[in-house]
């Protein structure tokens, strides 16, 4: 079942103000516009720009019209943790600070059931807003063996399950945490904080269908730079 008009007009409003397409003080259409684009009614236009700013996501101004809104850019949780999701999991530029191959001893996340001594690719790349003030640190470390050419890759863009995929590595199942931790001396001066403030790290491990270990990667997400929410949809079927 297709998603209610208006749910897809949202989307397609809020994946362009959280690609920066839409930048914050950028101006939406308006009701009217709205409905001639579309050609929806005056409610289904109210609900869509009443929707997104319910979100956080835009701010309304009666006589003066919507405006993406400053501040704290918000995140869909689930589509953070999705682990079939095609592109960066977090929207902006992304730069990459090192990669290279590393002993798993010597790597910056955990690798259980890899031998010290085995040689894994790690990745350290960064996420920016769009101001380019940093939001995330990414750590991502995958053993050599199975994906011996992945330096020769752009990895400022890469994801690693659409990687996998397309290099027949055969992935079985994934499992995110969430937790509170400081950080080491150097994480905290590529995200401009000091070593005592405490930020959300999400910790991903993916495994083999033989169950092995093929990812272990983290996001080191600054405070006050993101906030998350998860949102479900409370309709029932056939409601407009």
């Amino acid at each position: 079942m297709s998603a209610p008009l208006y749910l897809r007009i949202r989307t397609q409003l809020e994946e362009r103000i959280r690609s920066g397409d839409l930048p914050p003080g950028a101006r939406l259409p308006t009701e009217a516009e709205l409905r001639e684009q579309h050609g929806i009614s005056r409610a289904t236009a109210q609900r869509v720009l009443h929707e997104l700013a319910q979100a956080g996501l835009v701010v309304r101004h009666r006589r003066r019209g919507t405006f993406v809104a400053e501040g704290v850019r918000q995140e869909n949780l689930l589509r953070l943790i999705n682990p079939r999701l095609r592109g960066p999991e977090i929207p902006g530029r992304h730069a990459v600070h090192s990669a290279a191959v590393v002993p798993a001893a010597e790597s910056e996340v955990d690798l259980p059931g890899i031998g010290g001594d085995t040689p894994v690719t790690q990745l350290v790349r960064m996420k920016f807003d769009v101001d380019d003030n940093p939001l995330a640190l990414e750590i991502t470390a995958v053993p050599f063996a199975l994906a011996p050419h992945l330096l020769d890759e752009d990895l400022a863009e890469l994801t690693m399950m659409v990687y996998f995929g397309r290099t027949g590595v055969p992935i079985a199942r994934s499992r995110m945490y969430l937790d509170a931790v400081l950080l080491q001396p150097h994480q905290a001066e590529l995200l401009a904080m000091d070593t005592t403030t405490p930020l959300v790290r999400q910790r991903r491990y993916t495994w083999l269908t033989n169950g092995e270990l093929a990812e272990s990667g983290a996001y080191l997400m600054r405070p006050g730079a993101m906030e998350f929410f998860v949102e479900h949809s409370v309709l029932a079927e056939g409601d407009p």
